[in-house]
């Protein structure tokens, strides 16, 4: 389900500039808004011109945003702006900042300019500096203008980027396998920086839960099989795929008891000594429901799968992959692969439920995604430093492999395996089937997280925020 936005919009004036255009510019972006299907909160009722200006205002106008629920601020500058109002009610409220003003017109025959909205920009910009408030910055463009709209409807991702980003709890199914010493991470470290809380339960507890949801819950189990026939080729003994059915019930229930948004999960071995199976397949099924879940307890990988989903939007599901082998003829090419976790809308063949590679147990899901441009993105860090690796690829033809997989192109492979293997990154990185590179680099300066291009684009990500028209390097 797509997310739904909502932002303050403050538009803002000064004294020494014309009122009347201001309130008459306020109420065409109002209109524009409108039409762009935006939702947010308006101060029309905090006094008569629906504008920020005074600092008494400015304090009813934090109140009722805070009271709202505001996700990000708009700060229209519908003539010159006060700045320091600005920057008040931007500090107060703690989410991403809009700073945007329309283009000026002509001066009057007689010389006289009506608001000098740019040169606001300029002021308030500074202010917010000095406030040490990260803010969005719109290009001065008209209402009527492209860039316009792909800015507030950008501004709107990277918001559902950093409101997902503060509200991240991880349901933490068992311990790291032993031999993944790569997935470690600071849950100490990750709480105090950026306020993200795991849930550790052990494996016995999974087990109950399971057992309980086989015991009371037959028809939703009944449910979850019948998916699983209609969906995909169903390649293991029905008691197994009962099992895979618990399995996703009782991920889904348990997630829900500890109020997490993701899972990591402790996928081998010890668990299929429990109930027999592998855990993929009841993995993708929640991925498919857009409850993110990766495997071998990697928690940094949830986190990556939370933000790469945010930034699209909601709209598509992310798959968690595995850089595993290069391609045997691309030198640019690679093989994103894992047993089978991936959602099956990702999938451009009917996905079967089997065995997969390098294990002896069911319930993994083998199907190749589809050949498309996609977003990869992996947060990680080590040493009290985190950032996010992010470029493009594209699905390429390659040979068959088990598991769920997709051969990809990216523009220089070597510069990318150099990434990887120099850190702070692993094997484990997310894919997502749109472009939103630009919006992850702009949301990592609100959540304070360096950005790291796997491709020098910097400029051209740059570019393209600030309304230029971007073509990026193709894979």
């Amino acid at each position: 389900m797509e997310a739904k936005i909502r932002i303050g919009l403050a538009p803002t004036r000064r004294s020494i500039f014309s009122a009347p255009d201001a309130v008459k510019y306020a109420d065409l972006t109002r209109r524009k808004l409108d039409e762009l299907g935006v939702e947010y909160v308006d101060i029309k009722d905090i006094n008569p011109e629906g504008l920020l200006y005074d600092d008494a205002d400015r304090a009813k106008i934090a109140e009722k945003f805070k009271r709202e629920k505001v996700d990000g601020l708009f700060l229209p500058h519908g003539n010159f702006g006060t700045e320091y109002e600005c920057a008040r009610l931007a500090k107060e409220l703690n989410v991403p900042v809009l700073l945007w003003g329309p283009r000026d017109e002509r001066p009057e025959p007689d010389g006289m300019r009506l608001r000098d909205s740019q040169c606001g920009l300029f002021a308030t910009g500074k202010v917010l500096r000095r406030f040490g408030i990260p803010f969005t910055y719109l290009t001065n463009c008209r209402l009527e203008d492209p860039e316009f709209s792909r800015g507030v409807l950008d501004f709107l991702a990277v918001c559902n980027t950093v409101r997902a980003f503060r509200h991240i709890r991880i349901l933490q199914i068992g311990p790291r396998p032993f031999d993944f010493w790569s997935t470690m991470c600071n849950e100490g470290e990750l709480l105090e920086r950026f306020n993200i809380q795991l849930a550790p339960i052990p494996l016995p507890e999974l087990k109950t839960e399971i057992d309980r949801v086989q015991r009371e819950e037959k028809t939703a189990v009944d449910e979850v099989v019948a998916y699983c026939h209609e969906h995909m080729t169903c390649d293991i003994p029905d008691p197994l795929l009962r099992n895979v059915a618990g399995l996703k019930l009782a991920m889904r229930s348990l997630a829900t008891q500890y109020g997490a948004n993701a899972i990591a999960i402790q996928c081998w071995n010890a668990l299929q000594g429990e109930i027999g199976i592998m855990p993929c397949a009841a993995n993708a099924l929640l991925n498919e429901e857009g409850l993110p879940v990766v495997c071998e307890t990697d928690i940094h990988g949830a986190i990556t799968q939370i933000l790469i989903e945010a930034a699209g939007m909601n709209r598509d599901r992310g798959l968690f992959a595995d850089w595993t082998v290069r391609h045997p003829d691309n030198e640019n090419g690679e093989l994103l692969q894992h047993c089978g976790p991936w959602p099956i809308s990702v999938a451009q063949e009917k996905p079967t439920i089997c065995v997969p590679v390098a294990f002896t147990h069911n319930g993994a899901i083998s199907a190749e995604a589809r050949h498309e441009r996609l977003t990869i993105a992996r947060f990680d860090g080590d040493g009290g430093q985190y950032s996010l690796l992010l470029g493009h690829a594209r699905g390429i033809d390659g040979p068959y492999t088990k598991g769920t997989y997709l051969w990809i192109e990216v523009n220089n492979l070597k510069r990318l395996e150099a990434k990887v293997v120099e850190g702070p990154y692993i094997h484990h990185c997310v894919g997502l089937f749109q472009d939103v590179v630009p919006i992850l680099y702009e949301a990592c300066k609100y959540i304070g997280v360096t950005p790291d291009l796997y491709d020098p684009i910097e400029d051209q990500v740059r570019a393209y925020l600030r309304g230029e028209d971007v073509t990026f390097d193709e894979v």
